[in-house]
């Protein structure tokens, strides 16, 4: 499991992108966003690094 940081999270569009951004590295992946944390869950075997790289590209640069 993956964890992440996403401060820049502030609305429902920020959790649809950043679970959107998720998907296209692994479309298998489980995905749980807790807006009110600004913190996302990913559940896959792909490398961290995939998914902090795409979340960042879609603007939630981790912290």
């Amino acid at each position: 499991m993956h964890e992440f940081k996403l401060p820049a999270m502030s609305c429902g569009h920020c959790v649809n992108a950043v679970t959107e951004a998720a998907h296209e590295v692994d479309p298998q992946a489980r995905v749980e966003v807790d807006l009110a944390r600004k913190e996302a869950r990913v559940e896959s075997p792909q490398p961290r690094e995939k998914f902090a790289a795409a979340l960042a590209e879609a603007g939630y640069t981790p912290a």
